[in-house]
């Protein structure tokens, strides 16, 4: 069960920080990754992509079926931590232009 757990909220965390870059990436912007602070929108496109991946790896193996409703609510919880944060970081990288 502590896998269940562990596995859908870092899922949560993947996924909700793979979207801010797949979405730079296919529009065609510049945004910053962990391998530069102005990567490509291909690399943003291969990164969100990643996370996207590994994300769905996590719940595939999770074996969340016995517990969708827990692991949709770990998911969840993981993901708006991680918008939350990135709301906040981004935020205050912001205010300091």
């Amino acid at each position: 069960m502590l896998q269940l757990y562990l596995y859908s909220f870092i899922a949560g965390l993947f996924g909700a920080n793979g979207v801010p870059h797949f979405i730079k990436g296919i529009m065609g912007e510049k945004f910053q990754t962990p391998f530069s602070k102005e990567s490509s929108a291909v690399v943003n496109v291969i990164w969100g992509w990643l996370n996207f991946l590994i994300a769905g790896l996590l719940l595939f193996f999770g074996n969340i079926h016995p517990h969708l409703l827990r692991a949709f609510g770990l998911t969840a919880i993981g993901a708006l931590l991680m918008a939350c944060l990135l709301a906040y970081m981004w935020a205050k990288n912001s205010s300091k232009k």
